[in-house]
């Protein structure tokens, strides 16, 4: 595993969303298979939001997009 790596979600953002969710400690696996996970799930929701867009005859995603997407 690169430690160069970049990632969508930061590392340090992985492991606060997991430390305020319970978790006393986290291991360097565990934040970036977490930052991984969201990454393909935003991806989801936002292949999703532009699904809703378009056939809404809009070009541009907006935040009901993402929202409808979402659930």
């Amino acid at each position: 595993m690169s430690k160069t790596r970049e990632h969508v979600i930061p590392l340090a953002i992985a492991e606060r969303i997991l430390k305020n969710a319970g978790a006393q400690r986290v291991s360097e696996e565990a934040k970036v298979a977490f930052s991984d996970v969201l990454k393909e799930i935003a991806e989801d929701i936002g292949t999703q939001a532009a699904r809703i867009s378009k056939h809404a005859g809009r070009k541009t995603v907006q935040d009901e997009d993402i929202k409808l997407a979402a659930k």
